[in-house]
């Protein structure tokens, strides 16, 4: 077995790290006695909360509810699943033709959140929900390549290693399918947060020292491929100062689905407004009121969440089907002087 020692910590093939030893005791605690001070106070829609037995509700420890994200039919992956809150109230959103997996890796925790599965289903009328063991960030004989809808996390990023946070995002990527999406509620801070910080294992369990800085979330869904990044809820007020540093929580959202070839279909868009100007993430550069061409595959997108709305989509008055279509270069993102 290979031990390696890196920053005063070691690294040992097969054992957990130290702060993930930390993180694993602190909330096997928290399956059996209700810690306050974990995370921050959350409020849930109340009518999704009354199959829930009160065991799971006292032992809930989030920052946000990305359930609001959710749509029936969804297959759902909450990372991080805990006492199982947001899988249960995730199973009443979806319906009998969806799905909810929940992946944790505090065997407490899951052993609370099964202790009730059957209880819920007959109480919600189906049983869609199932939990299994694993680390968030390695998920790959666990979960097949584009199998899910819409993937969930609740003040749990912050607890992944450094080293493993890049990989958590690709594998986030790698498991929704083409126009997926992921809705993340997490603390995040206005700083980095220094190292004399991240190695306190009471304040990287307390979902304080392992925080993103607010920009570097956004930019790591950027780099995994993502698109259609928004920021949906932001506390104005942080829940924890610690040396200056604001931690708030913030819950954000983002699409999969900007892959794949560009080809020209004489399609045609217009920002509405009411920016002078707007650039998504492929560098397309939008002017208010100023039709402009695009590819298919940007069309597909414009037309769905979280653009829809904000644009006029036009059809060229002659359908060009796929067979015959030209590659675009999307890089050049002409001004369209009329629909052909």
């Amino acid at each position: 077995m290979v031990s390696k020692k890196r920053n005063g910590r070691h690294k040992h093939n097969g054992k957990l790290m130290p702060f993930e030893e930390g993180v694993k005791k602190r909330y096997t605690r928290a399956a059996s006695s209700k810690e306050k001070s974990l995370c921050c106070p959350v409020s849930y829609d109340p009518k999704y909360l009354g199959v829930i037995p009160r065991e799971i509700l006292e032992k809930d420890y989030g920052c946000g509810d990305p359930t609001p994200y959710v749509r029936k039919g969804d297959v759902v992956l909450d990372l991080g699943s805990g006492a199982g809150k947001t899988c249960y109230i995730a199973s009443q959103i979806v319906g009998p033709k969806g799905k909810v997996i929940g992946v944790d890796f505090n065997l407490a925790m899951l052993a609370l959140a099964q202790k009730y599965q059957k209880e819920v289903g007959a109480s919600v009328g189906w049983h869609n929900v199932e939990f299994r063991w694993g680390r968030i960030q390695d998920l790959k004989t666990n979960l097949a390549d584009e199998s899910v809808d819409v993937i969930l996390s609740n003040c749990v990023l912050n607890l992944v290693r450094p080293e493993d946070k890049k990989k958590l995002f690709q594998e986030m990527h790698r498991l929704l399918k083409k126009g997926g999406r992921v809705a993340i509620s997490d603390i995040v801070s206005n700083e980095p947060v220094p190292r004399v910080l991240q190695r306190d294992p009471r304040l990287w369990s307390g979902c304080i020292s392992g925080a993103f800085q607010e920009k570097a979330l956004l930019q790591t869904f950027e780099e995994a491929g993502f698109y259609g990044i928004k920021i949906e809820k932001r506390d104005e007020r942080p829940w924890r100062m610690i040396r200056g540093i604001e931690f708030r929580s913030v819950t954000v959202t983002a699409y999969k689905g900007k892959e794949g070839p560009c080809w020209e279909r004489h399609q045609t868009v217009i920002y509405k407004g009411p920016w002078k100007q707007v650039e998504d993430d492929d560098h397309h550069l939008l002017r208010r009121g100023i039709p402009t061409a695009v590819c298919d595959k940007t069309f597909q997108i414009f037309s769905k969440e979280p653009y829809r709305g904000d644009l006029v989509l036009i059809q060229p008055r002659k359908e060009i089907s796929l067979s015959k279509a030209r590659p675009f270069d999307c890089r050049r993102n002409p001004e369209r002087e009329q629909c052909c």
